[in-house]
């Protein structure tokens, strides 16, 4: 399993053929395998945001697809990951948001943590794939 960050799920909703193309191929690989997906409950509230607030039913719509997506485990946010959270912030001096996801990809064992951010690859908790 790999974790998306806020960014590269806007990307992928959003973004035009040439913004996708990377992500779409590095995920082709893991299509068709069941859940391979993995993001927290800020995602959703980050990427839902927009749409709301300029009242974008469809776009809405094509957000809720995608975190309803059986491929897509959306993550909690426990005490375990603000903990983590925490630690990371400290130590990698990110914002609270990128340090909430680099937890709970951290917690949930994901295998990479997949962003359009490169100043995360500074975490070396996990793998950093910048796209």
């Amino acid at each position: 399993m790999i974790y998306v960050d806020t960014n590269v799920i806007i990307r992928l909703i959003e973004g035009d053929g040439s913004a996708r193309a990377p992500l779409e191929e590095r995920l082709a690989p893991l299509k068709g395998t069941g859940c391979f997906l993995m993001t927290c409950q800020l995602s959703r509230l980050e990427c839902r945001t927009k749409p709301m607030r300029d009242d974008d039913k469809s776009l809405l719509a094509l957000y809720d697809d995608f975190f309803r997506s059986e491929e897509v485990d959306v993550l909690p946010l426990s005490i375990a990951v603000v903990d983590k959270a925490t630690e990371i912030r400290a130590a990698y001096k990110v914002k609270t948001p990128d340090a909430l996801h680099l937890a709970a990809a951290i917690i949930a064992g994901a295998k990479a943590f997949v962003t359009g951010d490169k100043s995360l690859a500074r975490c070396t908790e996990i793998t950093v794939e910048t796209l």
